[in-house]
């Protein structure tokens, strides 16, 4: 699994990083991204539901 984060799309609500702390952080400008080095997800297992809580489907996961 590749997660994707697209930035023009984020709105920065956070609902991914309080879903999947593990895996999702947000930046400077409070737009989401995927922690360095958990591009695959870490195995956590809510990152689905990170995706499903996106408020305007920013996220996406390719599965690889």
């Amino acid at each position: 699994m590749v997660i994707h984060v697209d930035k023009d799309r984020c709105v920065g609500a956070g609902m991914c990083a309080l879903t999947a702390p593990g895996v999702f952080t947000q930046d400077d400008d409070g737009l989401s991204e995927v922690l360095p080095g958990r591009q695959d997800g870490g195995g956590d297992p809510l990152v689905r539901e990170a995706v499903r809580a996106c408020p305007v489907q920013a996220i996406s996961v390719e599965e690889g």
